[in-house]
């Protein structure tokens, strides 16, 4: 059994350890594994996020992101949540993981192969070009989104990945099969993983990009950029059987507890009752304000973050139109924000264990408060400080633009993947099997399609007025801060439900949050409130 070693005393973990490995001997079996996953998959989000960026904007523009986010982007994730959905209630939710990462390598695989080398043949740049003729030019987004219609299918792919697998799937595992008490040192390594994943994607991104591999048979009649996204691409697809294969080794030989059945076996081969459908997951959404909030702060972190990516990506590419110098670019950001993530994630279970979910989660929207006054700032006023800052350093104004800009993406970034991703997972625990499952799939999986989709809407609106992204900022700068300030009022409301919900859990099972155990928990996991409760 996991925690037959955890009847002994545990004495309190030294300085350094409760900030680098707070974790006890007898957990390792049950937390390596996880830590080997989530690096997998961190490290292919990291991958596919660079390879989306280079591929589309560099091909297309800038002006193509808000469009493909809106048109094929949220009608792609509403559609795979409700594949996952059906498969959720059909299949275990062990069975499920193998299903959906299946599909999603396979589409990489037939992307390299095929797609990708036929993208001449296939693309239709006549028919673009007669739309070009009779549409605005604020639609050129559009356009380019059709013209260039396997780049748009890689890109929402690899987006989707990150909401789908990273989020959905792997999360929703670490939340059914993770304590309450053994969280907060749990999500801080986890964390730790996800960003150091960041470090080594930027560091082998850059390799490939400078080694010739036209020794190896399937790349050698390849070059340039084509060669780069094909080994990229295959090295994705190894992470992604190699993920698969850890998976199954704990389901057979760590996660064999009866109080894992749920995880085991589907609804009817547990006998259980209600079968959510995909509507009925939405009802859970809209009747709960507890899961309220939580869809408030995902769809409030990628609404403000598409709206400034887009801003800097356009000025990005102005400034690197090579893709491999492109790749480059965002490969060395992706090592930046590694490092940075890393370090702050060292000290994550200390931040929690002190200042408590609610400061904790609130760290995330005021850096990105604070960042995006910066970028702002300087975006909006570069014509009138570009020539002094010029005089003094030398540099143009389009690269301090693209500076500011890649210190905003960078330090938000840090702060969701260390502080963000660990608060919010953790806001599910408490809740029920079929709470957390259904509530999940339908804030992360379409939750944050609507925050981005939201911030398309409001930039393709914007184009058609002012035609370009640059001409529209003042407005995006204003809206960010409404949004801002609306995700600060869920948090401070989400954190009080919290809070009363697991001190209504600890009276049932006599676990203290965010204290060290002096004796390892030997609680099941934690019943949880009906999902209209608030406090």
């Amino acid at each position: 059994m996991l925690n037959a070693e955890s009847k002994e005393q545990n004495p309190p973990f030294g300085t350094i350890r409760s900030y680098i490995w707070p974790i006890y001997s007898f957990e390792l079996k049950k937390l390596l594994p996880m830590f080997f996953m989530v690096f997998l998959i961190a490290f292919n989000s990291s991958v596919l996020r660079n390879m989306k960026d280079t591929v589309v904007v560099t091909a297309s523009g800038a002006e193509v992101i808000p469009f493909i986010k809106l048109w094929v982007m949220l009608p792609m994730a509403v559609v795979l949540t409700i594949i996952f959905t059906k498969l959720s209630n059909r299949f275990s939710q062990e069975r499920v993981f193998y299903l959906m990462t299946t599909g999603f390598l396979s589409f990489f695989a037939l992307y390299t192969f095929v797609l990708y080398p036929l993208r001449d043949t296939i693309h239709p740049h006549a028919f673009a070009d007669y739309l070009m003729e009779v549409l605005p030019g604020g639609a050129r987004g559009f356009v380019e989104m059709i013209r260039n219609w396997s780049f748009t299918g890689f890109y929402v792919m690899s987006e989707l990945w990150i909401a789908i697998i990273l989020n959905v799937l792997f999360w929703g595992f670490a939340n059914e099969i993770t304590r309450i008490a053994e969280a907060r040192r749990f999500y801080a390594v986890l964390a730790l993983g996800a960003n150091f994943a960041a470090i080594v994607a930027g560091l082998v991104g850059n390799h490939l990009n400078k080694i010739s591999l036209s020794a190896i048979p399937i790349l050698g009649s390849k070059a340039g950029w084509e060669q780069d996204q094909m080994s990229l691409l295959l090295v994705v697809i190894a992470c992604g059987l190699v993920t698969m294969a850890i998976f199954r080794w704990m389901n057979r030989n760590v996660l064999t507890d009866a109080s894992f059945d749920e995880f085991h076996y589907n609804k009817k081969q547990l006998k259980m009752k209600g079968k959510l459908s995909f509507r009925e997951s939405f009802s859970y959404l809209s009747n709960s304000k507890y899961l309220l909030c939580i869809a408030t702060l995902v769809v409030g972190y990628n609404l403000v973050i598409n709206l400034v990516e887009v801003v800097w990506k356009d000025q990005l590419r102005v400034l690197y139109p090579d893709p491999s110098d492109f790749n480059r670019y965002t490969n060395n950001l992706t090592t930046a924000l590694g490092v940075i993530s890393t370090i702050t994630a060292l000290f994550m279970a200390k931040i929690i264990g002190r200042f408590g979910w609610t400061k904790t989660a609130l760290i995330t929207p005021v850096i990105m408060l604070i960042t995006c006054a910066g970028f702002f700032s300087f975006f909006l006023f570069q014509d009138s400080l570009g020539g002094v800052v010029f005089a003094l350093t030398g540099i143009t104004p389009l690269a301090i633009a693209v500076f500011f800009g890649g210190v905003q993406n960078c330090l938000s970034k840090a702060a969701k993947y260390s502080v963000f991703d660990a608060t919010t997972q953790m806001a599910y625990i408490p809740l029920s099997h079929e709470c957390k499952l259904k509530g999940k799939a339908a804030i992360d999986g379409v939750g944050s399609r609507l925050g981005k989709s939201g911030g398309s809407f409001i930039h393709q609106g914007l184009l058609l007025i002012f035609d370009t992204l640059p001409r529209g900022a003042p407005y995006v700068a204003g809206i960010l801060a409404f949004m801002i300030g609306l995700w600060i009022v869920a948090t401070r409301s989400l954190g009080r439900q919290f809070n009363a919900l697991v001190a209504t859990s600890e009276n049932k099972t006599d676990v203290r949050p965010f204290q060290e155990p002096q004796e390892a928990p030997q609680t099941s996991r934690l019943e949880a409130k009906p999902l209209n409760a608030t406090t």
